[in-house]
């Protein structure tokens, strides 16, 4: 009797067994989607100037990727700005960046190489755009920069686009009735301080590092663009619509503004990739930029307005698969 019972014991051992792992399978594929896989490879993401923004937001997302995204290696590379780091996207030089609305927007009426390729994966933060003069200058208004310095950003950046326009609607013909500069952030604090410039042109985020920098060193004041200018600029045609009228904070900048707020404009930062883009990627990519709003906004300030509410409104881009499949997997 003994043996026999042995077997039966063993008989129904294996009979649990066997269904313990056929219900841990059916778990497995029922929490796991069928068919998706861990992202992996190498991408690379272009930023922009060294002290601006996009490059301090890209080493912190990077660190972000790096955790969510282990089998995914990613390489920051410097740009001059939006209007370069499309270009890069468009020939394949890059897999994701950032850039302003309104570039992308201009980009596209150009009808430049690629323009049809790109789509948006998320709404990121507002670039405010900053004029910046020495603390005692006589600088008011647009108009009294006729015959001054004055940096205008670099040829491949949202900078350059967004200055010409808005001296434009100001009534100066940039080339004519300013002597422009061709600089970056990295250099135009430097200039003003040097009394090498007499004013320069930013769009970033708030604070950009480098105009606090100045401001601490330095005298400033921020030059006011009222709404009477961006509705000259709306007039433009529809590669401006993207300008919103805004405020600088009084406390954006303490010792530039004397606790005044400062009427200005602003423009939305789109993340962008193309249509080439591994869906799964940038499922991946898109998750990691809305999880890590808080942990990178502690340091870049401009992070804590990355929203979920809003970030799928990627206008004038249409939404990317991948990032499309990632709010719907979220949505209430």
């Amino acid at each position: 009797m003994l043996p026999a019972l042995s077997r039966t014991a063993r008989r129904r051992a294996l009979q649990v067994s066997a269904a313990l792992l056929a219900l841990a399978g059916a778990l497995v594929w029922w929490l796991v989607p069928f068919g998706a896989k861990t992202p992996s490879g190498h991408v690379t993401f272009s930023t922009g100037v060294p002290t601006g923004v996009y490059q301090k937001y890209g080493e912190l997302l990077k660190q972000a990727l790096a955790r969510e995204l282990p089998d995914v290696s990613i390489t920051l590379r410097n740009s001059e700005g939006s209007q370069q780091n499309l270009a890069r996207l468009a020939s394949g030089e890059a897999n994701f960046t950032v850039a302003t609305a309104d570039a992308v927007a201009q980009y596209q009426r150009d009808r430049k190489p690629g323009y049809e390729r790109l789509r948006g994966c998320a709404r990121l933060y507002d670039d405010y755009v900053q004029l910046v003069v020495p603390k005692g200058s006589a600088v008011r208004t647009v108009a009294d920069l006729r015959g001054l310095r004055v940096g205008v950003g670099q040829p491949g950046s949202g900078v350059r686009l967004i200055a010409d326009r808005v001296l434009a609607a100001g009534g100066l013909t940039p080339d004519v009735d300013i002597r422009p500069v061709s600089a970056g952030i990295d250099t135009m604090p430097g200039l003003l301080q040097r009394k090498q410039l007499d004013a320069f042109f930013w769009s970033g985020g708030l604070p950009t590092s480098a105009v606090q920098n100045l401001s601490e060193r330095f005298p400033i004041r921020l030059v006011p663009l009222d709404a009477a200018l961006v509705n000259s600029l709306h007039d433009v045609g529809e590669s401006t619509r993207h300008y919103r009228s805004a405020v600088i904070p009084a406390d954006a900048y303490g010792l530039a503004q004397d606790g005044n707020p400062v009427d200005t404009l602003a423009v939305a930062n789109i993340l962008v990739t193309t249509d080439a883009a591994d869906a799964d990627l940038v499922e991946g990519f898109t998750r990691t930029v809305i999880g890590s709003r808080d942990r990178i906004g502690g340091q870049v300030h401009p992070a804590q307005l990355v929203d979920l509410r809003t970030a799928i409104y990627t206008e004038p881009l249409t939404l990317h698969e991948g990032a499309r499949r990632y709010y719907r997997s979220v949505k209430p």
